[in-house]
């Protein structure tokens, strides 16, 4: 027998074969995701189950991933910083709520479009005299922020060299130092603003400026270490969220996890209350 057609039969077959089966292991079937766990109508946890993550971020990811075949699991992994290193590590796939920075870059593959963008937008007391078209009229006026709030870099050196604001733990308290008269706007997303306001039956006292004075994207970003992390992946969840901003999918979903979090807080739980980040 020649030896050397016998090798160069099995070298071609394995060449053959050796990529159809690297294809298919790569197939990913299930991504485990985290995020934020305070951040309603985002994401935060979930009262009945808070081992998990619910809320709007994880609806969205859920419907795209499930028309790829792919199942998600939200769970929770402690406060922000505690699941960007489940993440970072790899003992975690994704975080669904990453803010682009250029340091987590150096783990992270981020999709692009992001998932959702947040509108921060200035809120004011319904009987103020500030006027507001953009960012520049807010010098001078003493504002508030949550420190919770992710805002892009840009934007937060202008508001830092800038603006004067008030920082408090939360968008409740910048809210309640709003209606005491101790600042004149508050800087805080549109969504997470409105769920609070509403939430503490603020909604009637409080305007929210429809132009927005920063969009930070929240991004799905994909560990480096990842076993799901590959080119088919990424690609496919681009073009899914390419595609979701046209579908009316996002606003629908929006609403219903601001419902569900109001629902929540008017009910007794074993959880304290979430306070949005923005």
């Amino acid at each position: 027998m020649d030896l050397r057609r016998v090798f160069g039969w099995s070298l071609l077959l394995g060449l053959t074969i050796f990529p159809a089966l690297s294809g298919a292991a790569g197939k990913c079937e299930r991504l485990v995701v985290t995020g934020s766990p305070d951040a309603p109508p985002y994401l935060w946890q979930d009262p009945q189950n808070p081992r998990h993550l619910i809320g709007a971020s994880a609806d969205l990811l859920q419907q795209v991933a499930g028309e790829l075949g792919i199942k998600v699991q939200m769970l929770y992994a402690g406060k922000r910083s505690q699941a960007l290193d489940e993440v970072r590590s790899g003992r975690m796939d994704m975080l669904a709520d990453a803010p682009l920075t250029v340091s987590a870059l150096e783990s992270l593959d981020y999709i692009h479009p992001p998932l959702l963008e947040n509108d921060y937008l200035v809120w004011t007391r319904k009987d103020s005299s500030l006027v507001y078209s953009d960012a520049q009229d807010l010098h001078g006026h003493p504002g508030a922020l949550s420190d919770k709030s992710r805002l892009t870099s840009q934007f937060g050196t202008f508001a830092e060299q800038q603006l004067t604001l008030a920082r408090t733990p939360n968008l409740t308290q910048a809210f309640q130092k709003l209606l005491l008269g101790e600042v004149e706007f508050v800087l805080a997303g549109r969504y997470s603003g409105m769920a609070t306001a509403q939430t503490l039956g603020m909604a009637n006292d409080l305007v929210a400026h429809p132009q927005p004075v920063d969009r930070p994207g929240l991004f799905l970003a994909i560990s480096h270490d990842s076993a799901c992390n590959d080119p088919w992946l990424r690609g496919q969840l681009a073009k899914k969220m390419t595609e979701l901003p046209a579908s009316g999918l996002t606003e629908a979903v929006l609403q219903r996890n601001i419902e569900l979090w109001k629902a929540q807080q008017q009910t007794p739980r074993q959880l304290p209350a979430s306070t949005p980040k923005q």
